[in-house]
């Protein structure tokens, strides 16, 4: 399990990080969005323990991050910006990585590097900005880590790469428990991969939820009510989100159990109806709506 308690981070008058707590749990696929400049990097940093806090704590099954050699060697952060030594090949930087990770396995380096089809003995400086970030996810992989820490991992590569790397990533959830965090700003990879989520923002975490919990709470009903109906009449013993009405067609965001909200839906007589489930990306557009914060800024 990853802990983290009351951390905070100031750049001199900017504040990146403000008092920030979160649970992970082993085995979790946990997903870190927010809008920019939100703190996601800076919070993945402290996490790997290169950076240290101005207050507060990490740690990692009990034992703190920073300055300790024992839960860094079971740890792999992956950087949005790859740092490889100057003209180096793969094989070069996976002898520098097997010297600094005691599970580096060159079996199964070697593996991976002919499943992304990379050349091993080629200079990285000539690879393409996607072939050095799955040099980066195979090297990192082949650490067989405990807990893998990615910042915008699948930035820059192909659709035929993200699947590939989010199918190894799954199998290496189930069958070698690795728990990965995985920060981006774009919801619709973070919906497809990760269990839990958390939303970052303005420094500090919003909350955190399942992601099939957070769908499963709020919902999209669209239906034709009558004229003379609004919202509150129908819905008024539920949370409603929002509302907008065009001509006769109704389309609300409740928020509560699915079963009951269809019950009230029904007792309204309409002449149609449906509930629609939610996207990740309207969800959390609902919820920064909610908390009075300028949805714009948050990058889908």
């Amino acid at each position: 399990m990853i802990l983290i308690e009351n951390i905070s981070k100031s750049y001199g008058d900017i504040k990146s990080l403000t008092g920030i707590n979160a649970a992970i749990g082993s085995g979790s696929i946990y997903g870190l969005i927010g809008s920019n400049g939100s703190g996601k990097s800076t919070l993945l940093r402290i996490m790997s323990g290169i950076m240290r806090p101005d207050s507060g704590k990490v740690g990692y099954d009990g034992k703190l991050v920073y300055e300790n050699p024992e839960v860094k060697d079971t740890v792999v952060y992956l950087s949005d910006e790859q740092y490889f030594l100057s003209n180096s090949t793969p094989d070069e930087m996976a002898r520098l990585y097997g010297s600094l990770y005691s599970s580096f396995s060159f079996e199964r380096y070697n593996e991976l590097l002919k499943l992304f089809g990379l050349d091993g003995g080629r200079k990285i400086s000539t690879f393409s900005k996607g072939m050095k970030k799955q040099t980066a996810i195979l090297l990192g992989l082949s650490c067989n880590p405990k807990y893998l820490l990615c910042d915008e991992t699948f930035d820059g590569l192909d659709p035929v790469m993200r699947l590939l790397v989010k199918r190894i990533l799954a199998e290496e959830v189930a069958t070698k428990g690795l728990t990965p965090v995985i920060a981006s700003h774009n919801l619709r990879e973070i919906e497809d991969i990760c269990d839990h989520i958390g939303l970052l923002h303005e420094g500090g975490i919003l909350f955190e939820s399942e992601i099939d919990t957070l769908k499963s709470e709020i919902h999209t009903v669209q239906g034709v009510f009558g004229e003379d109906k609004r919202a509150g009449d129908i819905f008024g013993d539920f949370h409603v989100v929002s509302e907008n009405k065009r001509g006769a067609l109704m389309t609300v965001v409740v928020r509560g159990e699915r079963d009951k909200i269809e019950d009230a839906a029904k007792a309204a007589e309409p002449k149609y109806f449906e509930i629609i489930p939610l996207t990740l990306e309207e969800i959390f557009i609902s919820e920064m709506e909610e908390r009075g914060y300028d949805y714009s800024k948050v990058v889908f």
